[in-house]
Formats: C-alpha cells, sequence, structure tokens
C-alpha cells in the first residue's frame, strides 16, 4: 500500500487507548466489545505479548518469575511497535507461551488501523506510553471477582494448578496490584466501575466512533466528573462475561 492509499484509508497518527485494571477487571472484555462493534478499524494490543523473553532460564527459574512487576515486560519494544502503528507503519507483534512462560519464535503481522486499543494491567503505567495515549481507561471491579476470574482463567485456559495459582495471587498478584496497577488509576481520563458495564462500554464505543468520524470531542466534555474531580462513567447493568 503506498503512503497516499494509506492516507485515504486511515488516520495518521491513529486513536491509541490505553485500557488497564486489575486482573480479571473485565479489560479484555470492554477492548473486545469495542473492538467487534466498531470494526476493522480497531486492533488490539494485549500487554501481556510483551513479556520479557526469558527463554535463556530454565522453567523452574521462569516460573518463580514476578510477571505482576513492571520489570516483567519489554517497555522498548513495546513503545517501538505502538509508536510505529501510530505512525502508519505495520509491526511484527511478539506472541507469548503462558504455559512454558516463553516468547514464541512466531510473530503475528499487524496493520496500522485508525483505532490501536493497548490492554492489559500496567497499559497506563509507562511514561512514555502514556504521551501516547489519546484515551486512558481504568477498568474496576472488587477484588473478590476478580480473583475468581484469574482462577477460571488460569486453571482453565492456562492449564495451570489451583494451589500455585492461589499463591500466585497471594505472593506477587495482589501486593503488585496494590503497589503499580491501582495507582494508575490516576491517570485515566475515564473510570469504568464493575468491569464490563454495558452502559459504559456503550459510552465508550460512542467515543470512539466519534473519533472516527472526525468528530474530536473531549472526554470530559461528554462523560461527568465523580466528587473526586475523577472522569467516571455511569454504574449500570454489569456484564459478567468475563
Amino acid at each position: 500500500m503506498s503512503p497516499t492509499d494509506l492516507d485515504r484509508t486511515m488516520s495518521i497518527p491513529s486513536f491509541a487507548i490505553g485500557i488497564a485494571g486489575g486482573t480479571g477487571a473485565g479489560k479484555t472484555t470492554v477492548s473486545r466489545t469495542v473492538a467487534e462493534t466498531v470494526g476493522e478499524a480497531v486492533t488490539r494490543i494485549p500487554l501481556d505479548n510483551y513479556y520479557e523473553d526469558l527463554s535463556h532460564l530454565d522453567y523452574e527459574e521462569r516460573a518463580d518469575v514476578n510477571y505482576d512487576h513492571p520489570n516483567a515486560f519489554e517497555w522498548e519494544l513495546l513503545r517501538d511497535q505502538l509508536n510505529s502503528l501510530l505512525m502508519g507503519q505495520p509491526i511484527e507483534m511478539p506472541q507469548y507461551d503462558f504455559e512454558r512462560h516463553v516468547r514464541l519464535d512466531e510473530f503475528v503481522h499487524v496493520e496500522p488501523t485508525d483505532v490501536i486499543v493497548l490492554e492489559g494491567i500496567l497499559s497506563l503505567h509507562d511514561d512514555v506510553i502514556l504521551e501516547m495515549l489519546d484515551l486512558c481507561v481504568y477498568v474496576m471491579t472488587d477484588a473478590d471477582v476478580r480473583i475468581l476470574r484469574r482462577i477460571e482463567r488460569d486453571v482453565v485456559e492456562r492449564d495451570r494448578d489451583l494451589e500455585g495459582v492461589i499463591d500466585q495471587y497471594l505472593g506477587t498478584v495482589k501486593p503488585m496490584h496494590e503497589q503499580f496497577v491501582e495507582p494508575t488509576k490516576k491517570d485515566a481520563d475515564v473510570i469504568i466501575p464493575e468491569g464490563a458495564n454495558r452502559m459504559a462500554v456503550d459510552l465508550l464505543t460512542e467515543k470512539v466512533q466519534a473519533e472516527l468520524s472526525g468528530e474530536r470531542v473531549a472526554p470530559e466534555d461528554e462523560l461527568g466528573r465523580d466528587e473526586d474531580g475523577e472522569l467516571e462513567l455511569p454504574l449500570s447493568v454489569a456484564d459478567s462475561s468475563e
């Protein structure tokens, strides 16, 4: 595709959204709903794909790594690839094996689109990436709901043993959430309560569609603020599908 063709089919730079929140909060459900509603104009970038490549370590050593700490991610690669997408350039996105804790040899070719959604627990952690984001979203869900979703995901989808998942949650996931994840809420333009709240997600989708149609509207112009002055989407019927 020539630069001229690219200019006709998508906006440069793309509109970038970061969706953060605790493990099991409903981030993936929110990002998938936005992507499915808006269509091909949205590209989802899972932060989990950017774990450091630890294939040089033995399995036992890899299993002991704190994967909920910011140091577990290869931020420089994510910055470079996110910037490339925003500037209209394709990337080769890394893939990760969560059972063996290693980066795979194969990559996925990702073409740039009008909207880029970065989704993960620490999507709002890195200052450089924050500067690239046009809209920062934080998904809040009660801790007891999040741990149940974490157990279901890791035991059922990632084939891990229950005891190990619980030990990991108490040993690293919970303290890392309190130390690194929850504080990023202060950088959010929009806070979605109770996970994939249907009304909240619908409003977020409308915001994205407005961007695609060229109607640039600041989040504070269309969404109210709570008593602390933070932007917040209204609480409505919660979607507990994740």
